[in-house]
């Protein structure tokens, strides 16, 4: 830099560009910032770095859920995503046929008697363990399950958040379709949300009971719908045991996890479920194969 560009005395460099003399300073950092550097404020300029610091504060600073997910607008986003794909599903069942319900309910283990060959979650077939929670035949059924998923969804998504809540769905579902596995009959043909449906019940009862309201409400028509349960024909009650406590379990993690240990204890308890959950589905698979 020759002397010519040298700042003249009384007038700071730019701390990015020495070269270029300039009155401005940050009103952060007060560094001397040139017009190429600065950048608008509600008061005064600031330089790049003090603008990057405060985005990356802001984002650190975002309003978190009870359970530490993002605070969103729709807290209903994926309550309508998993009733739609009921939905689609059912209808599709509609058009199919019974031959999509054989395919993707829950069997144990079974001959098909259209091939004469072995299926069911014993045979390899796993995924039956959770496309069964999203199958329905009569409108009743899923009607049912739908306006459940509806009335408890939304506050628990608005609660957990929407990964957090997915997760919860989904171990209930899983859940569900792993005790009716183990005690059902080997070839009885199971499907339907129940089991998911039930375990936002038991999520329910626990989120209530973190946020000290008046539990009445929820424990009358879990007692209605454990009625039913029970006592309604050809309905598999081990979806709705197995979602109503792995659901209450879940839930109890997630919104009673301490702040500085969030995520490896709603981690670590939901990935333990799920391996109880694999572990069970193997012994029982080893059972029916006679292993």
């Amino acid at each position: 830099m020759t002397e010519q560009e040298q700042p003249q005395p009384g007038l700071a460099g730019c701390y990015r560009h020495p070269d270029r003399e300039t009155g401005i300073r940050c009103t952060r950092c007060d560094r001397p910032v040139c017009p190429s550097c600065m950048i608008s404020a509600s008061v005064g300029y600031q330089c790049p770095d003090c603008v990057r610091g405060s985005s990356q504060e802001t984002r650190a600073t975002r309003p978190r859920t009870l359970a530490g997910g993002t605070v969103v607008s729709d807290t209903r986003l994926i309550t309508k995503i998993l009733i739609a794909v009921n939905a689609v599903v059912f209808v599709t069942v509609l058009t199919v046929g019974d031959s999509m319900v054989r395919d993707l309910g829950l069997i144990g283990y079974d001959v098909d008697p259209t091939a004469y060959t072995w299926i069911g979650v014993a045979d390899g077939e796993w995924y039956r363990l959770l496309t069964s929670a999203f199958l329905h035949q009569q409108i009743w059924h899923i009607g049912f399950n739908m306006l459940g998923l509806w009335f408890l969804g939304p506050p628990l998504e608005a609660a957990l958040g929407r990964a957090r809540f997915l997760a919860l769905y989904l171990i209930s579902a899983l859940a569900g379709s792993t005790l009716t596995y183990l005690l059902a009959a080997q070839n009885q043909l199971t499907l339907g949300a129940s089991g998911a449906v039930f375990g936002l019940f038991g999520a329910t009862a626990v989120l209530m009971r973190r946020m000290r309201y008046d539990m009445r409400p929820i424990a009358v028509l879990l007692a209605i719908n454990l009625v039913f349960t029970f006592t309604w024909a050809n309905i598999a009650w081990q979806a709705h045991i197995g979602g109503l406590v792995v659901g209450a379990v879940i839930a109890y993690a997630m919104v009673h996890a301490p702040r500085e240990k969030r995520l490896p204890v709603q981690y670590g308890v939901s990935a333990t479920v799920l391996l109880l959950l694999v572990v069970a589905c193997v012994v029982r698979t080893l059972h029916l194969l006679g292993g």
